[in-house]
C-alpha cells in the first residue's frame, strides 16, 4: 500500500511538472534549415563567396555617358581547406541575363541605360559564358580575384547604322551572375 501511495505521487509531481512546462510562455521559436553541396573539387568555396553581394559605389550618370564605365569594383571568390595536388590554377565561368551587349549583365531595377561588366584582375574584361584567365592557387585558403564595373549602353538605331549611346536613367539597380569553377 505505501508503495502504490509513493508511486502515485511520483507520478502526480511528474504530471504537474510536465503540464506546467507544456503550458509556458512561448518566449520565441523558429528554425534553422542548413543546406550545402558536397562538391568534387580540391577547394571548398566559402560560404560568404558562394551567395555574396557586391556593393557597387554610387556612379555619376555623366560617368556612363557615350559608352563610358565606372571605376572598378573588386569583389573576390575565396577557396579554403586546397589541396591542389597537380592543380595549381583556376579559371571561372560567369553566366547570367545577358544585356543588349552579350558579353555583359543586364540590370533590373529603376536605373536605366547601363550594363554590368566582370572583369579579372587586371580589369580586362570577361565574356559572360567564356572562362576567366587561369589565376594560380596555393593548397590551404586561397582566392580567385575578380572586378566589375558598369558600363554604358551603345544601341542600335532602328533601320541599323551606328550604335548611339543610351539615355541613361539615374536609379536603383541590381543583376545577378551564377559562376562555376574550373581546376588546372
Amino acid at each position: 500500500m505505501k508503495v502504490s501511495t509513493l508511486a502515485s505521487a511520483i507520478m502526480a509531481v511528474t504530471l504537474a511538472a510536465t503540464s506546467a512546462a507544456s503550458f509556458a510562455t512561448d518566449k520565441g521559436h523558429g528554425r534553422i534549415t542548413f543546406e550545402g553541396s558536397i562538391i568534387d573539387a580540391p577547394c571548398s568555396i566559402s560560404q560568404k563567396s558562394a551567395y555574396q553581394t557586391v556593393e557597387m559605389d554610387q556612379i555619376s550618370n555623366v560617368a556612363l555617358k557615350n559608352g563610358g564605365k565606372s571605376h572598378l569594383t573588386p569583389f573576390k571568390i575565396d577557396l579554403i581547406g586546397c589541396e591542389l595536388g597537380t592543380m595549381k590554377s583556376a579559371t571561372a565561368k560567369f553566366t547570367g541575363s545577358p544585356a543588349g551587349n552579350a558579353d555583359l549583365l543586364a540590370i533590373r531595377g529603376s536605373a536605366q541605360g547601363a550594363s554590368l561588366a566582370i572583369a579579372d584582375h587586371t580589369g580586362a574584361l570577361i565574356k559572360l559564358g567564356s572562362e576567366s584567365p587561369a589565376q594560380p592557387l596555393s593548397d590551404g585558403d586561397t582566392y580567385l580575384q575578380f572586378n566589375a564595373y558598369l558600363q554604358g549602353d551603345m544601341v542600335e538605331p532602328q533601320g541599323g547604322g551606328t550604335a548611339i549611346p543610351a539615355a541613361i536613367v539615374p536609379g536603383t539597380y541590381e543583376t545577378f551572375a551564377n559562376f562555376t569553377l574550373d581546376y588546372q
